[in-house]
């Protein structure tokens, strides 16, 4: 529990949107709030507005960003130090609860109090991380093969608008938390208000609630909330993972909405940007987030982190950033979407740092190595395919066009998450039957096989059995 701290008074003395400056009057020998300390004013409706300070203007005079709606908040309000930063909710009580970054309640449950920690926290000192050794299994045959999840380790799945981000997440989230015994929490960064209902009402029904905590900051949100909610979301995350010492699955969706946040803020508080106008706090502000995402001796924390990519520019400042903090990406292509090969991975440009044979196994690593020279043959001879016609390449040459598009073929699968819209049930496939399918679409087992036969299916001896039925 925060210590118990005499308020100071000030007044409202100017209001930029959600910047909001304020003067107080100090008694001799009494200081301004720190920087990251809370305030807490009322608007003229007799609500209550909580400011987070971010820069000192003078001895008696400072700047804050609302995390709140700051209509009907008026020159001269008063304004109260809490004498602390931000706090969140954490422990038992926020189990199966959905609420926003300050901890309130958007479930209609009960309001939450004590326990709680500080949203802004620093990360763990290096001697007491673990770096991510062990894969986690996802039952889709792309990742597991080509880009495997690290436990304990940061995973990013970057597209552009439309191919299947956060429907992938919500795969995963399938198939990984029925199977995960620790808890799992969800930030929802700057998203559809639809889409957070959506969620809440599938993991219900799926009865995975009662150890799922979803944080929500939605896009009608206050920038400076967006810019928080990570931040809450994961120090609930820490909460289970120190105290309860329980292994987590952290999901967020969109992290890119944090840095569109932060850069809004930036903005308000007059600074200048920096490459293609992003804030120029960019690598601070995304470490501070990143680097906080870590397993300890006693538990680990297992991200997975949807990233849009703006005009599908994979080069694009934040973006890039970004990738510099993970173990594990996968890439969605816009045309494997096209081209309904989903999910929508691409095979060449999504990887792992766990793609070695000492963590994988020599078996694994060197049929992800063969079937990736085989897929990367096949796109050096897509243009000349195109032009002249498969039958104009060498006999070498077909047997890889063949083999890849069969292979590429066979990694496509039906998702539990979107049965309902086409009628197919999700498959799960173990990483150990995705090498056995891949072996043999690899030594030529599969070349007599129609296309077809190998797309949107589960395991090889599944998709063989369902040839042989139609």
């Amino acid at each position: 529990m925060p210590p118990m701290i005499t308020p100071v008074q000030g007044e409202v003395i100017a209001i930029g949107g959600p910047v909001v400056e304020a003067r107080f009057v100090l008694e001799p020998g009494a200081e301004l709030p720190p920087i990251g300390h809370a305030l807490r004013a009322r608007n003229v409706r007799g609500e209550a507005v909580l400011l987070e300070t971010v820069g000192h203007l003078g001895r008696d005079h400072l700047r804050a960003v609302a995390l709140g709606d700051t209509r009907g908040l008026a020159m001269g309000a008063p304004v109260l130090t809490t004498g602390g930063p931000l706090r969140v909710p954490v422990g038992d009580q926020v189990r199966g609860r959905i609420i926003d970054m300050h901890g309130h309640p958007l479930d209609g449950g009960p309001t939450l109090g004590e326990p709680s920690l500080p949203i802004v926290r620093p990360s763990r000192p290096l001697v007491e991380r673990l770096p991510a050794r062990a894969v986690f299994e996802t039952g889709l045959k792309v990742l597991d093969l080509l880009a495997p999840i690290p436990r304990g380790g940061n995973t990013g799945l970057f597209g552009g608008a439309g191919v299947g981000k956060t429907v992938l997440m919500m795969e995963l989230m399938h198939n990984t938390v029925h199977q995960h015994h620790g808890a799992t929490v969800f930030a929802g960064i700057g998203e559809r208000s639809r889409e957070a209902r959506e969620l809440w009402l599938e993991m219900d029904e799926a009865k995975v609630l009662p150890d799922t905590v979803l944080v929500f900051g939605q896009m009608n949100e206050t920038p400076g909330v967006r810019f928080r909610t990570a931040m809450a979301a994961l120090t609930i995350a820490e909460s289970f993972r120190d105290d309860a010492r329980q292994d987590v699955l952290l999901f967020m969706d969109n992290v890119f909405r944090f840095v569109q946040a932060g850069n809004e803020v930036s903005g308000m508080l007059g600074r200048p940007p920096s490459r293609v106008g992003y804030q120029p706090t960019l690598a601070t502000d995304v470490a501070m987030l990143e680097e906080r995402i870590t397993s300890t001796p006693h538990a680990a924390i297992t991200s997975v982190q949807a990233v849009y990519v703006p005009a599908d520019d994979i080069t694009d400042p934040a973006v890039a950033e970004l990738f510099n903090h993970l173990d594990a990406f996968l890439v969605l292509s816009r045309e494997a979407a096209s081209e309904g090969l989903y999910p929508a991975v691409d095979p060449l440009r999504s990887s792992s740092t766990l793609l070695r044979p000492e963590i994988v196994g020599p078996r694994h690593a060197a049929v992800a190595a063969e079937a990736r020279r085989v897929l990367a043959k096949y796109e050096e001879l897509r243009d000349i395919i195109a032009l002249m016609g498969v039958d104009e390449l060498s006999a070498e040459d077909q047997r890889a066009v063949t083999r890849a598009r069969r292979l590429r073929r066979f990694l496509t699968q039906p998702l539990s998450v979107t049965e309902p819209f086409t009628g197919r049930a999700g498959a799960y496939v173990s990483t150990e039957e995705t090498i056995d399918g891949c072996e043999a679409i690899l030594r030529g087992e599969c070349d007599a096989l129609p296309e077809a036969a190998l797309y949107m299916g589960g395991t090889l001896a599944q998709l063989l059995a369902r040839g042989r039925r139609s």
